[in-house]
């Protein structure tokens, strides 16, 4: 289950911008993952549960999670093209010749706090 890892290291990267921010909670944390990563959205959501559970600058916070469909481009016609993880080839010209530009990423879109008042 990779997606306690990534989920680790995503609550790592949240809580640590949100302190530096000032914030007295995380409230929430929106990522876009690539489906080419293989993770699985409801792992996501229970590991990232688990990491927020009795944890008091992380009780109650929501994960959104974007899933990010793989898009390839031919490199022997330039068709740019969606797809699953196991079709690849160019429907354009049938080629095997291909380039993935979308669909492994990992990255937080944003991440919602609490800010004391001032």
């Amino acid at each position: 289950m990779h997606e306690l890892g990534i989920m680790t290291g995503v609550v790592d990267a949240a809580v640590g911008a949100a302190r530096d921010a000032g914030a007295a909670r995380l409230l929430g944390v929106t990522l876009s993952i690539g489906e080419m990563s293989e993770a699985v959205e409801d792992a996501l959501h229970f590991a990232f549960d688990a990491l927020c559970e009795g944890d008091p600058f992380l009780e109650g916070a929501e994960l959104t999670v974007n899933m990010v469909r793989p898009r390839s481009i031919c490199l022997e016609c330039g068709a740019e093209y969606e797809h699953d993880r196991f079709h690849l080839f160019c429907p354009a010209c049938d080629s095997f010749a291909t380039e993935l530009v979308a669909g492994r990423e990992l990255q937080i879109d944003s991440i919602e706090v609490d800010l004391p008042d001032e």
